[in-house]
């Protein structure tokens, strides 16, 4: 009995483990095969492209995006938050993305930065004339920018109506006692025309009739302007010359709508010269225009500078800087430079580094407010101390797309994780947008063309004819980030083409450029081999691109002054 009792526990103990097995055992290998699994990702080494952080394959070889060598990265950036998103430093320095801290600039003062010219003082500016009728016979002084005195034989003029008048005179002066009113009267007849009393004198006591006269200048200064030419028959009263006095010039500068407010005569302004940039020159706004140009939006204001040793010369480039107290003393206003904003005109967005030691980047809404020529002011949406994107940040843009983050181009709402590749070029730009760019693209060259040879006038044309396309361009079929990447090559082709200032033009071809780079991203191919070049030297050494259709450089921010600076840093192929 005591045998069977024990058969029937052992029977039991193996039936237990039979059941035991059967309910839990599936589980628990599950779960060893579960973790074997996530130690073998953790352990796989992962292959990206710098330029495109979304691209994560198992194995090296090439970016079937742009081409580039895939390099090896273990950080599977499990640590960001869902709209956060990484770059690579090597694809920051590729595109020169760069940050700064943001600070509480203006407790105090807030300064304004004005663009300008240095002219000519209209105040002291003559012109030269004639007081009769004849024919230059001989000019003395034949170009613009030749310096004369007062006193100064400047021409030499046969006139017929004098040779009457010295007869006059000597018939005169035979019966001068007899009728000493008709002599006086034809002596005045010559002092008129401003010949002197020598010179009346002179044809007088000599007897003999002078066939040409000398014009003196009655004043000393620099020929701005010369009217005529040898042989020329004139009139009296006619132009020869104008004539500036350089002692003192003008500094004339462009002062745009939103800053009129602020600026007002007596202003103290520090102004600095293209040509002599560590030359500060102190000086008082002595005019505001009280008439705005309705067209271009901008009135006039200057300072009068007192012109030692002909340091200023007329068409020089000047940037005048003015302080201005801020009204209350215990505001604290952020302001940011405005490369560091995009805005598609309901909503303004900066880039946010949220972390110091590493490329980790998140979007953030910000409401504007005043606005300088180089900074807006932030109302709301960051806070004194936070590092933000100051420059690429069109590049920074466009990675958040790629990496399916939130961004300026894309609503809300989307997916966290990172797109394949499938993905990705299911969010390629829309047939319609290819067309836009290419359509643009061939007046984009005659811009960058018109800015190799300096010539701000062409730039002016060729910047409103890639306006009249865009603005007339019915953008229906377009998607939203594609209609925001049009406005913002409206915005700044608007500030090329609103003066014929190379250096206005210029900052904004920069950041056209920023834009257009962003936009061959989104785009692939064009209907044309383009060659993204760079110069480091532009932008104050920070660096600027731009596009070319030929290899070789021509710098469009320096012209002829660094022609070849710059390199080929990529390359779109011909579709």
């Amino acid at each position: 009995m005591k045998k069977k009792s024990a058969a029937y526990i052992v029977i039991a103990l193996l039936a237990g483990i039979g059941i035991g097995y059967f309910l839990f055992g599936e589980t628990i290998r599950k779960e060893s095969d579960h973790s074997h699994v996530k130690d073998l990702e953790q352990s796989e080494e992962v292959w990206t492209c710098s330029m495109h952080p979304h691209i994560r394959l198992s194995e090296p070889g090439d970016c079937p995006i742009c081409g580039m060598d895939l390099i090896a990265s273990t950080d599977l950036t499990n640590d960001l938050e869902t709209d956060q998103f990484k770059m690579t430093e090597n694809a920051m320095a590729l595109a020169n993305v760069q940050t700064s801290i943001v600070g509480d600039i203006g407790f105090d003062t807030e300064e304004i930065k004005l663009t300008g010219k240095i002219e000519e003082n209209e105040e002291t500016t003559t012109v030269q004339v004639t007081h009769f009728k004849g024919r230059i016979e001989r000019l003395l002084v034949n170009s613009v920018g030749e310096k004369i005195s007062k006193g100064q034989t400047i021409a030499l003029i046969y006139s017929p109506e004098l040779v009457a008048a010295q007869q006059e005179l000597l018939t005169a002066s035979k019966v001068k006692k007899q009728q000493p009113d008709l002599y006086n009267a034809v002596r005045n007849k010559l002092k008129i025309r401003k010949l002197s009393e020598n010179q009346i004198n002179q044809i007088e006591s000599s007897g003999t009739i002078m066939e040409t006269f000398p014009i003196h200048s009655h004043v000393s200064g620099i020929v701005s302007e010369k009217m005529v030419e040898e042989g020329n028959h004139i009139e009296r009263g006619q132009i020869l010359y104008k004539i500036s006095d350089l002692k003192t010039v003008w500094a004339q500068f462009d002062v745009y709508e939103n800053q009129i407010s602020s600026i007002r005569k007596g202003q103290e302004i520090s102004i600095v010269t293209n040509a002599y940039p560590d030359n500060k020159i102190a000086a008082k706004i002595s005019f505001v225009d009280p008439i705005l140009n309705a067209t271009s939006r901008i009135a006039r204001a200057r300072a009068e500078l007192m012109n030692k040793g002909s340091l200023f010369k007329p068409g020089m480039f000047v940037e005048g800087t003015i302080s201005i107290a801020d009204k209350d003393p215990e505001k604290k206003t952020i302001m940011v430079p405005k490369s560091a904003v995009l805005w598609t005109g309901k909503r303004s967005v900066v880039y946010v580094k949220e972390k110091a030691s590493t490329p980790i980047f998140e979007m953030r809404e910000v409401t504007l407010g005043n606005s300088n020529n180089n900074s807006y002011e932030i109302l709301s949406g960051l806070n004194a101390g936070e590092e933000i994107v100051t420059n690429g940040t069109f590049t920074v843009d466009a990675a958040a797309q790629l990496q399916g983050k939130k961004s300026m181009m894309k609503l809300a709402n989307h997916q966290s994780s990172s797109p394949n590749n499938q993905q990705f070029k299911n969010t390629k730009a829309s047939i319609d947008f290819k067309r836009v760019f290419n359509d643009i693209l061939p007046v984009y060259f005659d811009l960058k063309d018109a800015l190799v040879a300096s010539d701000s006038k062409l730039a002016v044309v060729s910047s409103k004819k890639m306006l009249t396309y865009l603005q007339t361009y019915n953008a229906k079929e377009l998607q939203e980030r594609e209609i925001a990447y049009v406005q913002k090559t409206i915005q700044n082709l608007e500030g090329i083409s609103s003066r014929e200032d190379l250096i206005n033009q210029r900052i904004h071809f920069k950041s056209l450029n920023e834009n257009l780079e962003a936009i061959i991203r989104e785009i692939g191919n064009a209907s044309e081999t383009i060659y993204i070049q760079k110069c480091p030297m532009a932008d104050d050494n920070n660096g600027a691109i731009w596009l070319s259709k030929e290899k070789e450089i021509k710098n469009p921010y320096f012209g002829d002054e660094m022609l070849a600076c710059g390199s080929v840093i990529s390359t779109l192929e011909k579709l």
